[in-house]
């Protein structure tokens, strides 16, 4: 890199680095914060709609909050990182006015790759080779709460934060220009989705699994399955990966159906899927 180079990258790192870091953590205090206070709330929805009989421990609480900071860090720098390479001119994404129907259809691209990526990087976390090192401090959270969602090890932070400058990188290869309103689309359908499916509680209405319009949409139980277990239910977003290699969970929709029957129409009081099962 030349010296002017280097200066421009430390000037972007300079007058940026707090902002990176409040807009981060304010991304994920915000949404988990929100979810918590919702379940809160409205108590009497939420135990009737709970899906393990288990319950999370103050020192669950106290280990993924603290543990989000340092994932807010890696965050903060991956996104310190992105601007960084922007001017660098090694990536490209546009600040300019763009058409709002580009902008959705950018973000929803990433989705669609995002959500490839964090299949296959996450069954990779969980070989025996890399899941201890990786992806065990996530599943430390056996009963997840909204605060599980940035609960993770340095290792994991660091891949997980890799995906937006690694896919800036690929598009700008390609010779494609986003929009930045697409990558903002982008991380606050992610961090939304990711506090939902660690909810701890159904948020889904009943009869998501059993139509073709909404069942390909992965709900809070489908990836509470992987927690309770941890060898099925390894998407995201959607559930195509995990039926095309055969990791979904056996029980998925019986145990979705059981916690999202509205409560008067269970006959007997049914246990909110203990998800320890197989």
């Amino acid at each position: 890199m030349t010296q002017d180079t280097l200066t421009s990258l430390f000037t972007v790192v300079s007058d940026h680095i707090l902002n990176v870091m409040y807009f981060d953590f304010s991304r994920y205090a915000i949404a988990a914060g929100t979810m918590f206070g919702v379940l809160v709330i409205f108590r009497a929805w939420a135990e009737n709609r709970r899906i393990q009989e288990r319950r999370a421990q103050r020192k669950d609480y106290a280990r993924e909050i603290f543990s989000s900071f340092r994932t807010v860090f890696f965050f903060g720098i991956t996104t310190l990182a992105t601007l960084g390479l922007r001017e660098a001119g090694i990536i490209r994404f546009e600040l300019n006015e763009f058409p709002l129907w580009l902008a959705i259809f950018q973000a929803a691209i990433m989705i669609l790759v995002h959500d490839t990526y964090f299949y296959w990087s996450h069954r990779a976390m969980h070989s025996k080779r890399l899941f201890r090192a990786t992806h065990l401090h996530h599943h430390k959270s056996r009963v997840p709460t909204p605060f599980t969602a940035y609960s993770f090890s340095i290792w994991e932070a660091i891949i997980e934060a890799a995906y937006v400058p690694l896919f800036l990188l690929a598009t700008s290869l390609m010779g494609f220009a986003y929009t930045g309103l697409a990558i903002l689309i982008f991380i606050w359908v992610q961090i939304s989705r990711n506090v939902m499916q660690h909810a701890g509680v159904e948020i889904h209405p009943a009869g998501w699994v059993d139509t073709k319009w909404l069942d390909w949409i992965s709900t809070t139980t489908h990836h509470d399955l992987h927690h309770s277990g941890g060898n099925h239910n390894f998407g995201f977003y959607f559930t195509w990966w995990d039926r095309w290699m055969g990791t979904e969970h056996p029980q998925y929709k019986e145990r979705f159906r059981a916690v999202a029957k509205p409560i008067w129409q269970r006959g007997e009081p049914v246990p909110a899927g203990s998800a320890s099962a197989p």
